[in-house]
């Protein structure tokens, strides 16, 4: 927190001007400049009274320096704003440099473990959504593009409308006449690869069990707030099995996939 906030003054942008220098610096050295070490209170009469952290100046260049030193001063109406900051020294250095923003957040995550979350991701979010609430559902044709693809008994459906109409049919296959003794999904395995440049290969498979949410049994697909499943869940007879392919692509917002393919495999 900035210094005015701790002292329960009033703030504003400013505030996130602090946040923003405290961050950088951070980034920069791999470390956080105050010692916390000696609880909360300690902490903010740090932040409060002694100098602003600064940057070494034998391993930052001039320009970074300032930029931080002026976000981090210690009077709110000293730091600038964020239009003054686009027009820093340190930012009009590299104005005209062009950075390759994929290629280094890339580099950054461990390709195996981005893999494995994207799979965690898709297989939580989708299944948790199948056999969720009516009220969530419409929201699965987000999933798809107009260049989506599925395959399901010998049929290609492409394109997000019809492929939304076409799993809608076989959610309601499942869910039956009476809600209590719908079927849902028991994944018990799920593995992925890298597909082509940017995109990933997802296999998911397990069986279907009476039941009234997901259940995922497979290691690391389970995330806090998720119901666990319990020996209960897993001592049900499996009423049918399922085996579903899925290629997701990165979409127009950095971070947001869709399935650009998928092929389903039902059996009682």
């Amino acid at each position: 927190m900035s210094p005015e906030r701790i002292n329960n003054e009033c703030y504003s942008y400013p505030a996130d001007i602090w946040s923003l220098g405290l961050s950088l610096l951070e980034c920069a050295t791999g470390e956080f400049p105050y010692n916390a070490s000696k609880g909360p209170v300690n902490l903010m009469l740090q932040v409060m009274c002694d100098p602003s952290p600064t940057l070494p100046e034998d391993q930052f260049s001039p320009e970074f320096r300032g930029f931080v030193d002026s976000c981090l001063q210690k009077e709110a109406d000293s730091r600038p704003t964020a239009e003054q900051l686009l027009s820093h020294s340190f930012i009009r250095k590299y104005e005209t440099t062009e950075i390759d923003l994929a290629g280094f957040v890339q580099n950054v995550f461990d390709p195996t473990e981005r893999l494995k979350d994207l799979a965690d991701m898709l297989t939580i979010h989708y299944y948790m959504m199948f056999d969720g609430p009516d009220r969530t559902w419409p929201h699965m044709k987000t999933f798809y593009r107009e260049n989506s693809a599925l395959i399901f008994g010998n049929q290609m459906i492409i394109g997000a409308e019809d492929i939304f109409t076409t799993l809608s049919n076989i959610r309601q296959m499942l869910i039956g006449e009476n809600i209590d003794d719908r079927l849902v999904h028991v994944v018990e395995n799920l593995q992925c690869c890298a597909y082509a440049e940017r995109g990933v290969m997802i296999r998911a498979s397990g069986s279907f069990v009476i039941g009234t949410h997901f259940i995922p049994t497979g290691e690391g697909v389970q995330v806090e707030g998720l119901p666990h499943h319990t020996s209960a869940d897993l001592q049900k007879i499996p009423m049918g099995t399922f085996n579903e392919h899925f290629i997701i692509e990165p979409g127009e917002q950095l971070g947001c996939y869709y399935i650009l393919k998928q092929e389903l495999f039902l059996q009682e």
